[in-house]
């Protein structure tokens, strides 16, 4: 595994890249996440442990704008969403899951 860094020093190519692996990771995790025998805490410690390392992956050598720090958080956010099945109309702030996820 590598970074992608620009001419101009910038990373948004690797965020990019990382997100889409990030996500092809979750995906394979389907069966955990909607299974109803393992806790939240077990769930969200999977996806700390499995999702969020290959997202954070190279992190280090991001620039890290306001826009590269929110395009990882929306995915991280996306998808404690929808392992807690928390739908859209649901309406409760990110705040509030990170409460319940932390």
């Amino acid at each position: 595994m590598s970074s992608i860094i620009d001419e101009h020093g910038k990373s948004d190519a690797d965020v990019k890249a990382r997100i889409g692996k990030a996500r092809a990771v979750y995906l394979q995790l389907k069966n955990i996440w909607n299974s109803k025998q393992l806790s939240t805490n077990t769930k969200v410690r999977i996806f700390n442990t499995n999702v969020k390392t290959v997202l954070l992956y190279g992190v280090e050598t991001w620039r890290t704008t306001k826009a590269i720090i929110q395009k990882a958080q929306v995915f991280i956010d996306s998808c404690l969403r929808k392992t807690l099945r928390i739908r859209w109309l649901d309406n409760i702030s990110n705040n509030l899951l990170w409460e319940r996820t932390n």
